[in-house]
C-alpha cells in the first residue's frame, strides 16, 4: 500500500492498531539486556524541584503508593509547589477520578524539604530544574556525597548530555535519564536515557519503576534531544523557511492540523510561552519571536503571542504578527511563492522521518517501532499515521527522499539525508518489517 494523500490514513484501521499495540509491548523489550537481570528497591523517592516538572512527577510516585521527598530551595517555591498538586488531585477528585478522601491520603506521601540531606535514605532521586547544565552538575555533585549506596540518580532532562551530568559523579553506573513530558501527571510516555556507564540493574529498575507509575517507556540513547525532541528540532528548522515562503503561522498550523496533530507548531509554542528562554533585549535565531516578546505578545498567558485570544483563550489570526512578519520578509529581501498545504507537511514531516532514520543509525533508539511509540504517546503524533517510521514506509521512502530533495532545492536550510533512508528507499525497502 502506497498513499496518494499526505492526509490519508497511513493504514486500515484494524492494522494501525495491531501495528501500535505490537510496538508497545516491543518497546518495553530491551536488547542485550539478560533476561532475569535484578532490578533494586525503590520504596521512597526523592524530587528535586516543586515545579510544573517536579510536582508532576511526584504525583505519579504518590498515585502509585510511593513515598516522595520534594526538595525546594525556598518555602515559597515549595508551598506553591504542593499547593498546586492539591489542586490539581482535588480538581480530579471533583471530576470522579477518585474519591475526595483520596485527596488527603495521596497528599500524605509527600514530604516537603529544603534540604537535600533529606534525600539521603531515597532508592531513586530524580532532577527536575530547568535545563541547565552547571546547575545539574551541581545538583548531582552534592547527590553523589549525599545518596546512600545503590540509590539511583537520575536527570529529568529533555536534552542535555546524561554522561556529562554523570561525570561529577563517583558513580556514573548509577546513573540514568528520565525523561518525563509535560504535564508529568499526565503524560504517558517515559523517555529513559542510558548513559554510556549506566548500570544494567539501573535500567531493568527503571523500566519497571515506568510500569509501576503507568508510563510507556522506550529506552533511548544519549544525543542532543534524545528521540523525540531531536525530531521536533529538524521539525522546528523549516518553519523561518515557510514563513520566508510566504506562509503564515496559522497556514503551517492548519496544515498541521489537518495533519493530524490537534497542535501545529504555533499553537504549542503560544501554549508554552514564546519567552522561554528569552530575556528582554535578546537577539536570538529567532527574530520574530524576539520582535513578538518585545511587544509582550509572549503567547496565551499575555493573550497575545502568534495569535490572539480572547478571554476564552480562543485563538484568531493577528494581523500585528501578519505585519511585523511582511514588514521582516520585505526588509531581507524574501519573495514570497505559493506553497501549499502539500508542501508544508513535506517540510515539517519529511525531515522528521530523516532525522528518526539518523537516530536508528546511530543506535540511540533500538529500532524504528520505537520511535514511533515516543511520537504517538510524548507527542500526540497522529494515530492513524501511526507513527513517524511507520507513515514514511506507507508514504514510499523514495517518495520522502524526494521530498528532501524538494526541500533542499528551495530551502535555505539544508536537510543531510540519512544513508539509511537512502539505502532503504533505493532498494525499494521499509524502516519496519511487514
Amino acid at each position: 500500500m502506497t498513499l496518494s494523500s499526505l492526509f490519508a490514513p497511513a493504514a486500515p484501521d484494524a492494522v494501525i492498531s495491531a501495528y501500535i499495540s505490537s510496538a508497545t509491548a516491543k518497546a518495553w523489550q530491551v536488547d542485550g539486556l539478560r533476561e532475569g537481570t535484578p532490578t533494586r528497591k525503590v520504596a521512597k523517592v526523592g524530587i528535586i524541584g516543586a515545579g510544573t516538572m517536579g510536582g508532576g512527577i511526584s504525583m505519579n510516585f504518590a498515585n502509585a503508593g510511593i513515598p516522595v521527598t520534594i526538595v525546594e530551595t525556598k518555602q515559597e517555591a515549595l508551598d506553591r509547589g504542593l499547593s498546586v498538586i492539591k489542586g490539581n488531585y482535588e480538581r480530579s477528585a471533583a471530576r470522579g477520578r477518585f474519591p475526595m478522601d483520596e485527596v488527603p491520603m495521596r497528599m500524605s506521601r509527600l514530604t516537603g524539604s529544603l534540604s537535600m540531606d533529606d534525600l539521603k535514605d531515597c532508592d531513586l532521586i530524580i532532577e527536575a530544574v530547568f535545563e541547565d547544565m552547571d546547575l545539574k552538575k551541581q545538583i548531582f555533585t552534592k547527590l553523589d556525597a549525599i545518596a546512600k549506596p545503590g540509590a539511583i540518580l537520575a536527570s529529568n532532562t529533555s536534552a542535555l548530555d546524561i554522561n556529562e551530568i554523570a561525570s561529577v559523579t563517583k558513580r556514573p553506573q548509577d546513573v540514568i535519564g528520565l525523561h518525563f513530558f509535560s504535564p508529568a501527571n499526565v503524560m504517558k510516555l517515559l523517555e529513559i536515557v542510558r548513559g554510556a556507564r549506566t548500570a544494567d540493574d539501573v535500567i531493568a529498575t527503571s523500566m519497571a519503576v515506568a510500569k509501576t507509575i503507568d508510563k510507556v517507556a522506550v529506552l533511548v540513547g544519549v544525543c542532543p534531544g534524545f528521540v523525540g525532541n531531536r525530531m521536533l528540532y529538524a521539525r522546528g528548522a523549516q518553519l523561518h523557511p515557510l514563513l520566508a515562503a510566504g506562509a503564515m503561522p496559522w497556514d503551517i498550523d492548519a496544515a498541521i492540523n489537518k495533519f493530524g496533530f490537534k497542535m501545529g507548531p504555533f499553537q504549542m509554542s503560544d501554549l508554552a510561552g514564546l519567552d522561554i528562554g528569552w530575556k528582554k533585549g535578546a537577539k536570538t535565531a529567532n527574530p520574530l519571536r524576539d520582535a513578538l516578546c518585545e511587544l509582550d505578545r509572549r503567547g496565551q498567558k499575555t493573550n497575545a503571542g502568534y495569535y490572539d485570544y480572547d478571554a476564552e483563550r480562543r485563538p484568531t489570526p493577528s494581523p500585528v504578527v501578519e505585519k511585523i512578519i511582511r514588514d521582516y520578509l520585505a526588509g531581507i529581501g524574501a519573495k514570497p511563492r505559493p506553497i501549499s498545504e502539500e508542501d508544508i507537511v513535506t517540510y515539517c514531516i519529511f525531515p522528521m522521518i530523516n532525522e528518526g532514520a539518523k537516530i536508528l543509525e546511530e543506535g540511540m533508539a533500538q529500532r524504528a517501532s520505537d520511535i514511533d511509540v515516543v511520537w504517538l504517546n510524548g507527542y500526540g503524533w497522529p494515530a492513524d499515521k501511526g507513527g513517524p517510521m511507520f507513515y514514511g514506509d506507507k508514504l514510499g521512502l523514495d517518495r520522502v527522499v524526494k521530498g528532501l530533495e524538494k526541500i533542499n532545492a528551495e530551502s535555505p536550510v539544508k536537510v543531510s539525508l540519512s544513508p539509511l533512508l537512502t539505502k532503504l528507499a533505493s532498494g525499494g525497502k521499509t524502516f519496519i518489517a511487514a
